[in-house]
């Protein structure tokens, strides 16, 4: 007992030394963070600029309204790496999901501290939990969803989507999964994860990439359109709302505006579904003439991602700036009106909220 629990420790340890002895990560100077008593909070996922290896994590404690930055680099001594892309956290534990490195860190939710992580990736996006212990992580170059077992930190095996080399985010609805590709695609793949295989496809307007589902198991969609109407007539971002059961689009509508990032989410009765598009606009699940109301307006500023608090249905709002120096995110009441402000690091791009 007492070998395996010194194995569990010590063997991460030497894998992040031999991984990062390849890698220019640091090191940097460490602190003891511990966050155990802060509560509810709110990790930031600083993407950074590509190919600088300056991306980060932030932490926000929601009551006290403090922010940490950089509290990976602090807690291990060294950098997260190039362009962080998504975080989710199971069982007391994130994982933050690196793009352009390849790799997923695992970390202690309270002190930040790595506990593991799984390599070996081309250009991974997402990571959605299935289960008890076990993961699938989409790519962006691919070709594959990739099955990870996140008990041992390793790949399993591997769903090939050819022909379809960028798979973005994945929502489950009952006992199937849903994954967008997204770059000059317009596919859904449905998977059934007890045997690993792609099932069916649906068509949906030009570049899928963001999906939530609603209270009654529909699936609503962004897809991020072309910057012109050659690629399957789809200019501007489109919101389609899908029936997973018999896998039709029930309606679309383009959102004007397709020059700045859109984004969607619920709150966590799963009856309003959020859209950012220069503004943040609900839509209520329960109004069938598809028509928003607008919570935050329009601005200047550059608005790159959004959330909206599970718990309090409050909104946070990543603003890129200039994509250059540290990124702000503004926290607003469910009706609009601001509560916070606070600065993050390089091109805030993800939240992900600690219960």
């Amino acid at each position: 007992m007492v070998m395996r629990l010194v194995l569990k420790y010590i063997l991460p340890i030497f894998l992040l030394l031999t991984f990062f002895s390849c890698m220019d990560y640091g090191p940097v100077d460490t602190e003891n963070l511990d966050f155990s008593d802060s509560g509810r909070g709110l990790f930031i996922v600083n993407e950074g600029n590509f190919m600088y290896g300056n991306a980060s994590l932030s932490y926000y404690d929601i009551e006290t309204k403090i922010v940490e930055n950089n509290v990976f680099s602090r807690a291990n001594g060294i950098n997260l790496g190039d362009v962080a892309q998504s975080m989710v956290i199971h069982n007391g534990k994130g994982y933050v999901v690196v793009n352009n490195s390849g790799i997923i860190f695992i970390i202690d939710i309270n002190t930040f501290k790595v506990r593991g992580m799984i390599d070996g990736f081309i250009s991974p996006r997402n990571i959605f939990i299935s289960g008890s212990n076990k993961g699938y992580v989409t790519d962006l170059y691919g070709e594959a969803i990739i099955e990870v077992d996140l008990y041992n930190s390793t790949k399993l095996d591997a769903i090939i989507t050819k022909g379809h080399p960028s798979t973005e985010q994945i929502v489950a609805v009952n006992s199937e999964l849903f994954v967008c590709c997204w770059s000059n695609d317009n596919i859904i793949f449905v998977i059934d994860p007890s045997a690993n295989a792609i099932t069916d496809s649906i068509i949906v307007p030009f570049q899928p990439n963001l999906m939530v589902v609603d209270i009654n198991n529909k699936i609503w969609v962004v897809s991020s359109g072309a910057y012109n109407s050659e690629n399957f007539g789809s200019p501007s971002p489109t919101l389609s709302i899908i029936d997973p059961t018999n896998r039709l689009v029930e309606h679309s509508v383009g959102l004007e505006g397709g020059e700045s990032p859109v984004s969607i989410a619920t709150n966590g009765a799963r009856d309003t579904v959020y859209v950012l598009n220069n503004g943040v606009y609900g839509y209520s699940v329960l109004d069938d003439s598809f028509s928003p109301a607008q919570i935050v307006g329009k601005s200047d500023a550059l608005y790159y991602d959004f959330t909206v608090d599970p718990v309090t249905s409050e909104i946070y709002i990543a603003d890129a700036i200039d994509y250059v120096q540290a990124g702000a995110v503004y926290r607003y009441s469910p009706k609009g009106i601001p509560v916070d402000t606070f600065r993050v690091g390089i091109i805030p791009g993800g939240f992900c909220f600690k219960e």
